[in-house]
């Protein structure tokens, strides 16, 4: 997670998600073992960020997790109250009243993260006995004297179930998969129009597209991970995530042109701490 974490103290915005089917492995790969055994990304993250943290001595930490679930923001951070997504006039993506804890150690991160996985929305299907039904997204924001600098996200996404593996289940476990799948699509659907460089990307499609279009804009690092089972039932998942994970790879987004006010002051501060010239932004 080095080079990743690396880039956000540079004043990018990184973001890392993985995607897969259902049970495939992603929360795994975020969270790891619960004791620790084998670490996931978050802990292997925060190694990082902390041990940047502490060179940087202008820059101060702030957690924020929330899920997204059939539609609506929660913040897993604050029992699961309601939070709500935004865009101000310069189109700039902000989480209404949601819960920023000030963290300075690895300790802390995973204590914090550790009570938010807690109330994570989780249900039961034919393809997992307990299945995250939501995405949770994970935010470590950088701020210096108060302001953005650059934040990090980790998104863990809900897996896409056919027919087949909801057919045993009750209704609401088929809603969240109808939901689930919608969401995914968008994604889809905006990678595509960055892919083929179309003057507009339908990030409104839903509210997953809407928190992640800072992850393709602007002055922006995006890691995606394919999480794939080795069963042979699942072949065709398989090659449909597999598939997908190409197109992203290969995907070269024109967003990069763009620069933030955000954006700028990161790219000041950097010149500042090299010994550059500076102006006021």
């Amino acid at each position: 997670m080095l080079p990743l974490v690396a880039e956000t103290f540079k004043g990018a915005k990184t973001t890392c998600f993985a995607y897969g089917q259902t049970g495939s492995g992603k929360t795994h790969t975020m969270m790891g073992t619960t004791d620790g055994s084998v670490p996931g990304l978050y802990l292997l993250a925060a190694y990082d960020v902390i041990d940047l943290l502490n060179q940087y001595t202008d820059l101060e930490l702030y957690l924020s997790f929330y899920e997204i679930y059939c539609g609506k923001l929660y913040d897993l951070l604050n029992n699961r109250e309601s939070v709500f997504c935004r865009e101000d006039g310069k189109q700039r993506v902000n989480i209404v009243n949601l819960t920023e804890t000030k963290v300075s150690s690895v300790e802390e991160i995973m204590m914090t993260l550790s009570h938010g996985m807690t109330i994570r929305s989780c249900g039961t299907t034919g393809a997992n006995a307990e299945s995250s039904r939501s995405h949770a997204i994970l935010q470590m924001t950088l701020k210096h004297n108060d302001k953005l600098y650059s934040k990090m996200s980790f998104i863990d996404l809900a897996g896409s179930e056919r027919g087949a593996d909801t057919m045993h289940t009750n209704k609401q476990t088929k809603m969240d998969g109808a939901e689930i799948n919608k969401s995914l699509l968008a994604l889809k659907e905006c990678i595509r129009a960055l892919d083929q460089d179309k003057k507009h990307t339908p990030f409104r499609g839903s509210k997953l597209t809407q928190v992640l279009k800072d992850s393709f804009v602007g002055n922006s690092k995006t890691t995606m991970i394919a999480n794939i089972s080795p069963a042979s039932s699942c072949c065709e998942h398989t090659l449909n995530t597999l598939r997908y994970a190409d197109r992203v790879k290969e995907l070269k987004s024109s967003g990069g042109k763009t620069m933030t006010k955000e954006d700028k002051l990161s790219k000041e501060l950097m010149l500042a701490r090299q010994g550059g010239n500076t102006r006021k932004v």
